[in-house]
């Protein structure tokens, strides 16, 4: 059996991974959707209300021209979001918000 450089095996093992298909994790696995709920009543819900309407601010999330369209960019909006209003969130915080803003609003799989 004549053994093949490890260099020559990495490509085909990298193409045996994508052979079994994409993921299918949740984005935001582990969240606590309880505590994110918490967080989005006590941190966002308010000025979103103010800014964007809804009882709850969920009109942003809503709206047909919303600016988040995949786990990524509600990543990023929440991060922005808490610096600039500096929240004090820690990163478990913030993937809790947004298990809690996918279950109920976003959907992304």
């Amino acid at each position: 059996m004549t053994k093949r450089p490890l260099a020559a095996a990495v490509p085909f093992a990298i193409a045996a991974l994508f052979a079994c298909g994409p993921a299918a994790a949740e984005p935001f696995a582990g969240a606590d959707v309880a505590a994110g709920s918490a967080l989005h009543a006590k941190d966002c819900a308010a000025c979103h209300a103010r800014q964007f309407g809804g009882p709850d601010g969920s009109d942003i999330y809503t709206r047909a021209d919303r600016k988040v369209t995949t786990p990524e960019a509600l990543t990023r909006q929440i991060s922005l979001c808490t610096s600039r209003l500096e929240l004090l969130l820690f990163p478990d915080d913030e993937r809790d918000l947004a298990g809690y803003l996918n279950k109920h609003y976003y959907r992304f799989k």
